[in-house]
């Protein structure tokens, strides 16, 4: 049996340069953006445990929001998802799967949630 340590960053409201649609291309729209990094996980965390048996999770954050060039259309946000991804996978080795999940706020009615999920397992 294998243990995991997923780090997880959920509901991070970001504005990104993104869309399919002539309304959408000019101006950044809101997504909520919420990552899962999965690990290895260490035999045992003690209380003096150091940072560097784990990941801090303040990475994750940046992946999505400084990580992310302001200066770039995503026309998909399957594109964003796929960025963040790969940043991830560059900021630690340790690193075996990311899952996001980016919900289109600004496409919503009736506060439904619309938008993708994507996971990735190192190769």
């Amino acid at each position: 049996m294998n243990d995991y340590l997923w780090l997880e960053v959920d509901g991070l409201e970001v504005d990104v340069l993104t869309g399919v649609y002539s309304e959408e291309t000019h101006l950044p729209q809101p997504l909520r953006i919420s990552m899962r990094a999965r690990l290895a996980m260490a035999d045992h965390y003690a209380p003096t445990t150091p940072l560097s048996a784990s990941k801090s999770y303040m990475d994750l954050k940046y992946a999505a929001t400084d990580g992310l060039p302001r200066d770039v259309h995503f026309v998909l946000i399957e594109s964003v998802a796929d960025h963040i991804i790969d940043t991830i996978f560059r900021q630690d080795a340790k690193v075996e799967a990311v899952e996001v999940k980016i919900v289109k706020l600004a496409i919503a009615e009736a506060n439904e949630a619309i938008g993708i999920t994507m996971q990735r397992t190192r190769a």
